[in-house]
């Protein structure tokens, strides 16, 4: 069974950072590229970053360019998304996906003062 898992999400001041965590089992991570979307109330997921099957090549919206960092770590099948500089506008449900169509359960980020 496919599995994918996200955390490290919680609530944080503007400014602030946050590192979230995406631990995946059942099939072969290390030759899947793997994206991170965020899902605000009210309004579909949209997607945020990507990065490739061994974490050379990185991909990023335009709103979190210079503040985001994806990375994986195929020993642990499990890919990470460090957000610093948080606004507001970051707020919303984080998902890591294989695409293309598998989805984890997310994880709440708010930011806020």
């Amino acid at each position: 069974e496919v599995q994918l898992v996200e955390s490290g999400g919680g609530l944080v001041q503007p400014g602030g950072s946050l590192r979230l965590s995406c631990v995946t089992s059942g099939f072969a991570f290390s030759s899947s590229g793997m994206r991170w979307f965020r899902q605000a109330p009210g309004k579909g997921p949209e997607w945020v970053s990507t990065i490739n099957s061994v974490g050379t090549t990185t991909y990023y919206a335009s709103s979190v360019e210079g503040r985001f960092t994806i990375s994986r770590d195929n020993a642990k099948n499990t890919i990470y998304l460090q957000m610093s500089r948080l606004e507001p506008a970051n707020t919303g449900v984080y998902f890591c996906n294989m695409p293309p169509h598998t989805w984890g359960q997310g994880t709440q980020v708010t930011v806020s003062a």
